[in-house]
């Protein structure tokens, strides 16, 4: 975990989650997920955050309670949060509610294009409670995710 700032609501950070695999981005099927690690994905989020006047916090766990408990610390110390949640966007209606609880402005993120992906990838639980989401652009998605919070809040 990268804590680049623990300010109060109204905060300009944004908190970067990432769920379950994620911590193998690199080296697991670069194929679909490219050959940019989490450190590279970190760092990009940063520089986007640091272009706009934000810093970001970044979390990546393989548990979804550790993800839950980062998005309900958030409601206390960010402007919003871009989420990939894996495997979990199409299992958790945990996450979702999370997600809804806080208030935040959220992004939703995948790596790739689910919709060209198997049919349970198809279905988010997180996407009706985001205010955007990218999907199959890859790591630059969450540049993307970023930019739009800077330019929302």
């Amino acid at each position: 975990m990268t804590e680049a700032s623990t300010e109060t609501a109204g905060s300009r950070t944004i908190l970067v989650v990432n769920g379950p695999n994620l911590n193998l981005l690199g080296t697991r099927e670069p194929e679909k997920y490219g050959t940019s690690t989490l450190a590279d994905v970190e760092q990009l989020a940063a520089e986007a955050a640091k272009a706009h006047g934000f810093t970001v916090e970044c979390v990546q766990s393989n548990h979804e309670g550790v993800l839950l408990d980062v998005i309900h610390a958030a409601r206390n110390k960010a402007a919003g949060i871009v989420i990939n949640a894996g495997a979990l966007t199409h299992t958790s209606v945990a996450l979702r509610d999370a997600l809804a609880a806080v208030q935040l402005p959220a992004v939703e993120v995948h790596i790739t294009n689910v919709h060209q992906r198997e049919e349970f990838r198809h279905h988010s639980y997180l996407s009706p409670v985001c205010a955007a989401v990218i999907v199959g652009a890859g790591v630059l998605g969450y540049k993307l995710a970023i930019d739009y919070l800077a330019e929302v809040l």
